[in-house]
This record gives C-alpha cells, sequence and structure tokens, in this order.
C-alpha cells in the first residue's frame, strides 16, 4: 500500500463511515503499551491507523498518555505520518470556537512528560525548527476548503501540563505571546515524531475562548465536550477528503532526522539501549 498513515484522536474518529478492512491491532512497545488497541483500516489507497489518545471511554490524563509509546506503536506498524486531531481552545478573537486549526509552531510548557526515546546512554538532538509537515498541513487546509469547513492555516499551539484550564492570568500571557491556541498533548507528539522520523501535523478542533474572553463564560468540560462532539462530524470529512491526495515518502520533511543527530559513539552505547531503540536508530550504527 503506497501510504500508511496514523491518527491519533479521541473516541469516535476509528469508527470512520467508509473503512474497509477493519480490525483491532495490540503492540507491544519498549516503553510500555500504548493507550488502547489501535484500529487498522484502508481509506483511498491508504493503510490507516486509529489510536485514542486517552484510551476509549476517555480513561487517561493528559499528563497519563502513553505518548511515547503511542508514537513507537505506530511507527512499528509501519506508519510514515501522523495526524493528530484535537480539542483546542482559543487565544484569538478570529479564531472561533467551531472552526479548524493546523498550527504550524509549539510552546511546551508541559512539567511531567518523557518527550524523548533517549537516554540511558545514547544521546540524540534532533533538528526540530519546524515541528510541523508542510505538506500534511497543505493537504488538511485543502481538504478543510474542500468540506466547507472554516479552517486557519498557521499560528502557535501552546501545550500546557493541564488537567486543569488556563487561570485568566496564564491565558493573558499566552495571548501577548502571539499564541493562537492552547491545548495539553500535541508538542510532546510532535517532538517524539521528529525523533520517530514520522511527518507531523495537528487538525485541531477549536472548542472555546479559553478563560480570556470578557463576552463568554468560563470554560468548562461540557461546554468543551458538546463543541468537540459537533466537530467530529467534520474532521471525519476532513480526514476522508485528505487522505487520497498525500503523496509518497519523498514529501515527508527530514525522513532521516537521525542521520546526523546521534552523538553518542556507537562503541559505548550499552547493549541494552541499543537493543531498546533498535527500530529507530538501527539503521544509522555501524555494526
Amino acid at each position: 500500500m503506497a501510504n500508511t498513515i496514523g491518527i491519533i484522536g479521541g473516541s469516535g474518529l476509528y469508527e470512520m463511515e467508509g473503512l474497509g478492512g477493519v480490525r483491532e491491532v495490540s503492540v507491544e512497545t519498549p516503553f510500555g503499551p500504548p493507550s488502547d488497541l489501535i484500529v487498522s483500516g484502508t481509506l483511498g489507497g491508504a493503510r490507516l491507523y486509529f489510536l485514542p489518545r486517552h484510551g476509549r471511554g476517555h480513561r487517561l490524563l493528559p499528563s497519563e498518555v502513553p505518548y511515547r509509546a503511542n508514537v513507537w506503536a505506530l511507527k512499528s506498524l509501519g506508519v510514515e505520518r501522523i495526524i493528530s486531531v484535537s480539542a483546542v481552545g482559543s487565544l484569538r478573537e478570529d479564531v472561533v470556537p467551531g472552526q479548524m486549526m493546523i498550527p504550524d509552531q509549539f510552546l511546551d510548557l508541559t512539567r511531567k512528560r518523557e518527550s524523548t526515546f533517549f537516554g540511558e546512554g545514547c544521546v540524540a538532538h534532533v533538528g526540530y525548527g519546524d515541528p510541523v509537515c508542510p505538506h500534511l498541513a497543505g493537504v488538511l487546509e485543502a481538504a478543510c476548503r474542500e468540506v466547507g469547513a472554516a479552517c486557519h492555516r498557521g499560528g502557535t499551539y501552546v501545550c500546557m501540563e493541564g488537567p486543569q484550564f488556563s487561570t485568566k492570568a496564564e491565558s493573558r500571557l499566552y495571548r501577548s505571546w502571539g499564541a493562537s491556541v492552547i491545548g495539553m498533548t500535541n508538542a510532546t507528539e510532535a517532538k517524539l515524531s521528529r525523533e520517530a522520523e514520522l511527518s507531523y501535523a495537528t487538525l485541531a478542533l477549536v472548542t472555546d475562548y479559553d478563560c480570556w474572553h470578557l463576552g463568554h463564560d468560563a470554560v468548562t468540560a461540557d461546554q468543551i465536550v458538546a463543541v468537540l462532539l459537533q466537530n467530529v462530524a467534520n474532521a471525519k470529512k476532513i480526514l476522508r477528503a485528505a487522505i487520497p491526495n498525500i503523496q509518497g515518502p519523498e514529501q515527508a520533511p527530514l525522513p532521516r532526522a537521525l542521520a546526523s543527530a546521534i552523538v553518542t559513539d556507537p562503541k559505548v552505547i550499552p547493549g541494552a539501549t541499543r537493543k531498546k531503540l533498535e527500530l529507530l536508530i538501527g539503521p544509522y550504527l555501524k555494526k
């Protein structure tokens, strides 16, 4: 199959209509099990793998999501690109709840996350100046236009720890930085995807105005879920329109992100670490 695409999102996406050959896949990783079983199917000539980030039924806090296991599992299944579908709060007047945002930058304010595969005797520093795949982002933008979904291309996603929402002081600070949206998950996924040499892009579903907007009530979980459910139908349409237009691996940015990133002398990498990271570093280490 020409393309193998991972989709990380919430409940409902693995039930997207029109998938062929649907089956569930269980994957073990060196970083433990992923958030849930992965649902495999085909659409538009591509193999898709759907992974519910928080587990079915939304069981995992943003800080509890096994990000390394999730990205590793998708990589081990042959995924070349990851599309993340996520709920976000808006930090801009013109980014209206119910619309879509495709950010191109991240600010990572998390504190409790494991956001690298490396360590334990193997050091790597990947380039990360442009964390989002421009090809994937462009395809998602075009798909939004095709299905009539209001979309904003480009902008900064602030990734906070959570699970609490922002204070007004925090929300106003992020706005003063020029950020566009706020969420709790995507910066970690993007960093790990780059280390795994996977293209990454976010389709952000705008659910609220965070708490900065004086003309709107304080954000609540019930409000977010209500708007998110309205947006899920649009997200499915966008994905169905986008998948057939995602091109081959030559369009991936930095498909060899690790080629010049591993700084540890291969002779001193512990055998256990070398074995653990074989999926990532194997192609670059001399036998």
